[in-house]
């Protein structure tokens, strides 16, 4: 246990300041201080005493140089376990700190307004503030350190009962070294703010919660969030249901930017990160009847997203469906029948960050890459067919086309009035992918059209796709083969375009 008899007090945010230098008074701790925090104590009353005297030297650089002087970082980094230590303190009348109360100057928060010059974010780098920080979590075996506002109550109660024990001073530690390195981290992002692909790049990950298993019941799992939370998940509010577990989390993660990538009332229904059914309507209620029409048996256990705010008609439709293990959607206006569904996970979010970049981990590593955009326009396609699309077949051929780009590779997407009504995703080959989505569609892929996510290398997936009913098809063409695909479509009467881009998805 360490009695705090001194403390080094230098914020930048005084959020709860004056209270908590207040119960550090009545405790007896002398608080050293300067610059603004110095005078927002002494305003209130509370005793002070100025860095200056402690250092014999004055604010100098218009407040870069203060605390740094061997008075001050001696006064922390004094290991009291060393004799030579303390016979240093002695010598040059250096007195010991039990506590440093620091938090560090609003670089993120500079940088992410709008118009900030270059100056003014160098400027709150902040320099004094970490080392003060890194110092007394070194030295944690005899220095507690604060470096949050909301760590106040905690260690004021501390105080105000004997002292800091090991374990608190570990856990001030812990939180401040990580604040050190997300403070480093964002200085590194912003200086490679202008490359998309960065030379250099850190991460500084707070955990957000342990989850109760990961893909596995056999594997633990956690959800970790950078420090200023902005993921759609961090700020997304779950309603009703039980905690969200690792699957969940990649479900509704695939759902949510699927979906979101619609302008029209959109329904998508995942099943292991892949669509088993997804449309667009006039309402709502609508969207979800035609996604869920897709593949009933698949949706058993899905995720529903929705891109409008859920109805009482559209939650009456989803409850009278059949079992499903979340519904998110931007708002909730009645959650209707789901209300009865005490397991049913139901989330109200904000729509993903479409510039999110696209970081993946592997064996010792990371790949990066820019987030892959379904958006597609029609000035943007090529008709390569003798006979154009119709106005409907165009309408589905770009639906369809937003489906396959969210759809595991190989994917080939078929669907008709706004709606999929087979999906054939993850296959090995592109021919068995076809299969799979006319299984699904049946008779349904009479008069429907088709998505591909790549290139048909042979004329057989088209062969297939055509015996089916198909009667439109849009992929990204650039095959040697295309003469082969384009000589096959104009045989069965079907309508071809070419996006000339392609939409893997791994």
């Amino acid at each position: 246990m360490i009695e705090v008899r001194r403390a080094l007090v230098s914020v930048y945010d005084k959020a709860g300041l004056v209270p908590f230098g207040a119960r550090l008074a009545r405790a007896g701790v002398e608080i050293v201080s300067s610059g603004g925090t110095a005078s927002a104590l002494t305003d209130a009353g509370i005793p002070v005493t100025p860095v200056e005297s402690v250092t014999g030297a004055a604010e100098m650089l218009g407040g870069r140089v203060k605390t740094l002087h061997p008075r001050i970082h001696g006064g922390i980094l004094a290991n009291l376990d060393d004799d030579s230590h303390r016979r240093d303190l002695v010598e040059h009348e250096i007195e010991a700190f039990q506590l440093v109360v620091v938090n560090l100057y609003p670089f993120a928060d500079t940088v992410a307004q709008v118009g900030t010059t270059e100056a003014e974010a160098i400027e709150k780098i902040d320099i004094g503030g970490p080392t003060m920080v890194r110092a007394a979590a070194k030295n944690h075996a005899h220095v507690g350190v604060i470096t949050s506002p909301e760590q106040y109550d905690e260690v004021a109660v501390a105080v105000e009962s004997g002292g800091l024990d090991d374990s608190l001073r570990l856990k001030l530690a812990k939180a401040a070294f990580f604040q050190t390195a997300a403070y480093d981290a964002a200085i590194v992002g912003w200086f490679e703010r202008h490359d998309p692909l960065p030379e250099r790049a850190a991460f500084a990950l707070r955990r957000s919660k342990v989850l109760r298993y990961g893909e596995n019941p056999h594997q633990g799992a956690a959800i970790y969030g950078e420090p200023r939370g902005f993921g759609w998940w961090a700020r997304a509010e779950q309603l009703q249901g039980k905690e969200m577990s690792f699957n969940n989390y990649a479900d509704t993660e695939a759902a949510w930017r699927h979906v979101t990538s619609f302008d029209q009332p959109a329904c998508v229904i995942v099943k292991h990160a892949n669509a088993c059914g997804a449309a667009t309507a006039t309402t709502l209620d609508a969207a979800f009847q035609a996604a869920w029409t897709c593949d009933p048996v698949s949706a058993f256990g899905s995720v529903i997203a929705l891109n409008r705010p859920l109805d009482t008609k559209t939650a009456d439709a989803i409850a009278a469906a059949g079992f499903v293990e979340i519904v998110i959607a931007p708002d909730v206006v009645d959650a209707g029948g789901l209300a009865a569904k005490p397991n049913l996970r139901l989330l109200k979010a904000p729509v993903p960050d479409p510039n999110d970049p696209d970081w993946r981990r592997m064996d010792g590593g990371f790949l990066l890459q820019d987030r892959d955009r379904a958006q597609l326009s029609r000035e943007d396609i090529e008709v390569v067919s003798s006979r154009p699309p119709t106005a409907a077949e165009l309408d589905d051929l770009m639906f369809a086309w937003t489906v396959a780009a969210h759809t595991k590779s190989n994917a080939i997407v078929v669907a008709a009035g706004g709606a999929a009504v087979g999906v054939g995703a993850g296959d090995q080959s592109r021919v068995g992918a076809a299969r799979r989505a006319l299984r699904q569609a049946g008779e349904r892929a009479r008069g429907a059209v088709a998505a591909s996510d790549a290139f048909f290398p042979f004329r057989d997936g088209v062969d297939l796709l055509g015996s089916a009913g198909v009667t439109a098809i849009i992929q990204p063409g650039g095959s040697k083969g295309d003469s082969a695909v384009i000589e096959a479509v104009n045989e069965l009467s079907i309508a071809m375009v070419l996006t000339h881009r392609r939409h893997f998805l791994h």
